[in-house]
Order: C-alpha cells, then structure tokens, then sequence
C-alpha cells in the first residue's frame, strides 16, 4: 500500500471469440472500491491525519478495448461516441485523456465501459473509484504499467477536476484493501484489533463538497482560532482512534465518531437530514454516529456493536427514511 510497490495494471486482456469466428479486441479490466471516512474529513485538508475504511460492498468497474471505429463511451448516464460526451462525465474524460497521456506512444483510441454501484456525490468516492477503474483499464488497453505513485496523480488529475483541491484520501482509499491512516500525503495500513462493523445510510441529499470546503475555507479567514481549534481537535481524535481501532476498543471508536461529528457540524458541513439519520442510529444502539465525506448531505456513518445489531441498526436507519443502507465489516487481526 505504499508509493514503492508497483500497481498490478500490467496487460492481462484477453480475446474473446465473435459470433461470426473472428476475434474481437482484447478487454482489459479497473476495479475499484468504495471508501468511507472514519474520521479526519475536512481536518485533512489542513494537514491533519484521517483515517479511512474500505466499503466492499460497493465498486466500479471499467472495461477498456481498442476501438474499431469512433471511440464509444458506455456508462449508466451515457451511451454513445467519446466525442459528445455530456458535461455531466467530464471528470470521467479527464480520467480517460490522463491515461492515454500517460500511455504516450502506446497510446491507442479506446472504447470504454463502465458500471458502479457506488451512488455518485455521497462522499463514498465514487469519482476517484470510477477515474481509477478508468484509468487502469484504459492503461492495460495499451500495454503500459505504470507505478502506484504515478497512479495516484493520474487519479488526482481527475479529482482535481471533481472536486478542485483534494486531499488525496480517495484516491488512496479506492485502491485499499484494509482501513488506512492518511497523513501529509502518505498512506499507511492501521491495524485493526477486532472485527468492526458499520452501518452506512444515504440521506437521500447529494453532497456538496465543494461548497463544504469552500464553507470551512470561509470560516476559517473569518474565525481562524475557532476553526484552528476544531481542527486540532479532528487531529488529535484521528490520532487516539488509530490506537483505538488497533486495540478494538469499541465503546472509545464510537465515542470518538460522535465527537466528529459535533466538530464537523460546527464547521458548517452538516446538513438537517444527516442530523436526523444520526439521530437515529444512536436511538438504535449505535456506538457512535458521524457524517462521512463532505458534509451538506451525503451519508453517515454507524458503528454497531456487532453483526446482529447492525441489523436492526439497518432496519431503523431504514425507517428514519434513508434512501439507501449498506453494511460493512472491517476484519480485525485475530
């Protein structure tokens, strides 16, 4: 996981038969994950640490051949020729144009598939998963392997273009196999004592992010001590929960979320149904409930206290009128 071992994005297409006998062009694959923040959103951006955990329940997928005609584009929101693309898949274009930069003389016209089951602007990193999964794919069609750490740019270019000044957390998270700890630009794993399973609700309202960070950016020139003091705080919380989750200390990781996300909310990224649907949670048996990602909508985040409980914690959080609910566990040590 860290910048010095190579990404697997090494040519592994292969040809699949026509109907009519003749091969057609080799289909080279990306996958990516989905990502939740634990803790450390926005506090990131000013040079504090988060730490984020991966979502298998959710990805996308991109499948890249070399086109035979215009190049095509196939996605749940377009079908159709690169060249007319809507606005609305500019960040996917940015993703496509960096690959085949970074390809260079290998560089070949491709048509592009993509599928995602990580619902776009709800802090789940859906940009960065989608751009990765495109640019790995696409860097497969043409041949060329490319290391993690210039992966990473190639994944930031796109980021930049979704969300203007990323932190640099999805793009490392995406590609991650277990919870990390990301600090001044580094990615580290965090071990994890016990099994730790959260509850994931979707409110229903698109995240804003860039008007979140812009917000914190606004309070900040306004109330520098105010805002420096949260932040500090997000810090030093993010610090003592690499020790907590590391130990599996339950109770303290809740506690921890909970206190987040007060910060968070005096910071202006909350949103009146994120409040209720961390309301909610915590009526149910949470161990502590946050927003994760951006804020101004978007999703929360639950810790239950185990498997059945997340269950139930599924049900209410359900019936409090969240638009969707998924449920993930990050595997402890033993």
């Amino acid at each position: 996981m860290t910048a010095s071992t190579d990404v697997p994005i090494a040519p592994d297409a292969h040809p699949h038969a026509a109907t009519n006998g003749s091969a057609v062009a080799p289909v080279a694959t990306g996958r990516a994950g989905a990502k939740a923040i634990l803790l450390g959103e926005h506090a990131v951006v000013y040079g504090r640490p988060a730490i984020a955990i991966p979502v298998r329940a959710l990805g996308a997928r991109a499948e890249a051949r070399p086109a035979v005609a215009e190049p095509r584009l196939s996605s749940a929101l377009y079908h159709g020729a690169i060249s007319r693309a809507p606005e609305r898949l500019g960040v996917t274009l940015t993703a496509l144009s960096a690959a085949l930069e970074a390809a260079g003389g290998r560089a070949v016209p491709v048509d592009i598939a993509i599928e995602s089951s990580i619902p776009a602007e709800r802090g789940l990193g859906s940009s960065a998963a989608v751009s990765a999964a495109v640019i790995e794919a696409t860097l497969r069609a043409c041949g060329v392997t490319v290391d993690d750490e210039r992966l990473h740019e190639l994944i930031q270019t796109a980021e930049r273009a979704a969300h203007g000044s990323p932190s640099g957390l999805d793009a490392r998270t995406v590609r991650a196999r277990a919870a990390v700890w990301f600090d001044g630009g580094r990615i580290e794993p965090v071990s994890v004592g016990r099994d730790l399973t959260f509850v994931i609700a979707d409110s229903g309202v698109r995240g804003r992010t860039r008007e979140a960070v812009a917000a914190v950016a606004a309070r900040r020139h306004d109330d520098p001590e105010g805002v420096e003091a949260a932040l500090d705080e997000l810090g030093t919380l993010a610090t003592a929960l690499r020790r907590d989750v590391s130990s599996g200390a339950r109770d303290d990781i809740g506690a921890a979320m909970s206190r987040a996300h007060v910060l968070l909310d005096g910071l202006g990224v909350g949103d009146p149904a994120l409040d209720h649907l961390v309301r909610a949670a915590m009526s149910a048996g949470a161990l502590g409930a946050k927003l994760t990602g951006g804020g101004r909508g978007g999703c929360v985040l639950a810790l239950a206290p185990d498997l059945d409980a997340a269950a139930a914690l599924s049900d209410r959080l359900t019936r409090a009128g969240a638009a969707a609910v998924w449920t993930t566990t990050v595997e402890g040590a033993a």
